[in-house]
């Protein structure tokens, strides 16, 4: 390759990089027309729908720090939440489904005492076009109800959210709770929320933790493929 291929070869990644931050920080400022601009832009650049995603993700760990950090206020993330919701609308027909039988199925909650859907909504977004039947149940769910949707549904994988350091002692109860009606073994959980360390996921005893919805995806996926 030349010196010159070479220089614009790394001239387009500067370029693609600094579009990347500049939908990061339409995102936390809640831009929505922005953002949908440069997302069109951004694909038309030949970026994968999934990478998009993954930089939007990074943008709402953004949002939820100035949450935590008193910045924002509920009403901050629910906008936040729509402005991340007409990104994915332009993405959603540029993401990889998958046509024919499902990988498997999975449950869905944001546990008790939690309203925050954002990171949920994502990752049960890239789940259905990842080719899952995902059953959602909504937001500030209680252990009862998400054990008796097991119960019901019998998933392969069980997802739980919480955004909030104080909802977390919800995942062990959750746990407790499935090994005592002898469902545990059946069903995979795995957890997401910008608040969770690895050391507290496998201290409540679940299968993993994913730092972004698209890792989660990909771990559902292995775990499905029975890799």
């Amino acid at each position: 390759m030349s010196r010159s291929s070479t220089r614009g070869c790394e001239g387009e990644k500067v370029a693609i990089n600094e579009l990347f931050d500049d939908m990061k920080t339409a995102l936390v400022e809640f831009e929505v027309d922005s953002l949908k601009e440069m997302v069109r832009g951004a694909l038309d650049k030949g970026v994968r729908a999934e990478e998009i995603i993954d930089v939007l993700s990074e943008g709402m760990d953004i949002v939820g720090e100035k949450y935590q950090e008193g910045e924002y206020f509920v009403t901050s993330l629910i906008i936040a939440g729509e402005t991340m919701k007409e990104a994915l609308d332009v993405l959603e027909p540029h993401l990889s489904g998958q046509g024919g039988a499902k990988r498997g199925k999975i449950v869905v909650a944001t546990v008790a005492g939690d309203i925050h859907d954002i990171g949920k909504n994502i990752f049960m977004t890239l789940m259905d076009t990842a080719g899952f039947d995902v059953i959602d149940l909504g937001v500030d769910v209680s252990a009862d109800a998400i054990v008796g949707a097991v119960k019901e549904h019998d998933p392969d994988i069980l997802g739980l959210s919480a955004l909030l350091t104080t909802n977390l002692e919800q995942f062990p109860l959750i746990v407790e709770m499935l090994w005592k009606e002898g469902l545990r073994s059946h069903v995979k959980i795995i957890v997401g929320g910008a608040t969770i360390t690895e050391e507290f996921a496998r201290g409540a005893g679940v299968d993993a933790h994913a730092k972004t919805a698209v890792e989660g995806v990909n771990i559902c996926k292995a775990w499905t493929e029975g890799s």
